[in-house]
Parts: structure tokens; C-alpha cells; sequence
């Protein structure tokens, strides 16, 4: 059997050494890098100007950020089919809200809406007898009131425990190793009737979140 080369291949050859010259990565560096540059810096401005070496909230901003980037684009203009590719656009959805709920501390919200808002009571302060020109805040929270905040406390706690772990579960993806199993346990009759890959794939895995 005779093996040749397309003269395509050949022209690809030749792209990719022109693309690897001096003169063509200049002409791409003002062509396309410098748009992309500016570009970037606008879309990334928030994160941008809230960043500090001390802090790591604005690490999970560029983060969000660019989830919302890619999802959008991925959404409206990706080549993939249908199935896995709206199941990646909704695995990163989810990621950017978990972002936002964790920088946005909205997990006191979350728990009042599940067990009733906490019970406040307006500031009221008394005078210390023996410690003149001293005052104190006056506690008049009743034991069920207490009760009832500590709950919606502690429930907050949980659900951002939750969904912290629920983020870097979606980040990390499935285990292909679970795949390989369920795969292996098909018969070949199975497998060409079953659309196995896309009902156990779940569009989590930010290594499989591009286009």
C-alpha cells in the first residue's frame, strides 16, 4: 500500500514554521495580542481593582469572571453537540454562582430562607450602678430567640461548607475511572444501544470546559 501526503499537510507544515518566525509573532503581537490585551483588561477590571496580595477573594473573581466568558461564548457559538456541551455551560453557571455566593457572603440569606429570618431587637443600653458614667447593651433576646438565631448561625455555616466543596467538585470533574468501569460492564449489544457517555457525563471538569 502506497502512503503519501495531501499537498494540505504540506501547507500546514509551512504555517506553522512561518507562525514560528520573528517577523510573523510581531505582526501578530500588534495584529492580535495588543486587542487582546485591552480587551482583557477591561472584562477583567473589577477583579482587577479589588485585588490584594493579602486577600484571595479576587482570585475567585477572575475565576468567575472568565466562567462567565467562556460559558456565554460556549453557549451561543460553541461546535460541540447539544448534549455535553449546555450540561458544561450549566456546570459553569453553577460554579459562578457558588463564586458569587461565597464572595458575596449570602449564606445568612440562604439560611433565613430556609428556617426564618434571624430576630433582632433594637440597641438599647442601661446604666452599670457600680460603674458610674458606664453603660452596657441590654440582652432581650428570650431563650427561643436565641435558640432560633443559633440554628439559622450554624445553618449558614453548613451550606457554605457545602458548597465550598460542591465548587471544587465541579472544578475537579468526575472520575473517569468510574466511566471506564460502567463501560467495561456493558456488553457490545448495550453499548450500541445505550448512549452510556452522555448519561453518565455531567459537563463538571473545568479541564473539559473549552471549545
Amino acid at each position: 500500500m502506497k502512503v503519501g501526503f495531501a499537498n494540505t499537510f504540506w501547507d500546514s507544515l509551512k504555517t506553522i514554521g512561518r507562525h514560528n518566525t520573528w517577523w510573523y509573532k510581531t505582526y501578530d503581537f500588534f495584529r492580535r495580542d495588543i486587542w487582546r490585551f485591552i480587551k482583557n483588561v477591561w472584562r477583567f477590571r473589577k477583579p482587577l481593582s479589588n485585588h490584594y496580595w493579602w486577600d484571595h477573594h479576587s482570585m475567585l473573581q477572575f475565576v468567575e469572571t472568565s466562567l462567565v466568558h467562556t460559558s456565554d461564548n460556549l453557549e451561543k457559538f460553541g461546535n460541540e453537540v447539544d448534549g455535553p456541551r449546555m450540561k458544561k455551560v450549566m456546570a459553569m453557571r453553577r460554579a459562578i454562582e457558588l463564586i458569587r455566593n461565597y464572595n458575596e457572603s449570602n449564606y445568612i440569606e440562604m439560611s433565613e430562607k430556609e428556617l426564618g429570618e434571624v430576630i433582632h431587637h433594637p440597641w438599647e443600653f442601661e446604666d452599670i450602678e457600680d460603674k458610674p458614667g458606664f453603660c452596657r447593651l441590654v440582652d432581650k433576646d428570650t431563650p427561643e430567640e436565641k435558640e432560633h438565631n443559633r440554628k439559622v448561625y450554624d445553618r449558614s455555616s453548613e451550606i457554605e461548607e457545602q458548597e465550598w466543596d460542591e465548587l471544587f467538585k465541579l472544578l475537579k470533574g468526575q472520575d473517569h475511572e468510574e466511566y471506564r468501569k460502567l463501560h467495561d460492564a456493558q456488553s457490545e449489544e448495550e453499548l450500541k444501544k445505550d448512549n452510556l457517555w452522555n448519561e453518565w457525563f455531567d459537563g463538571s471538569g473545568i479541564k473539559g470546559w473549552w471549545d
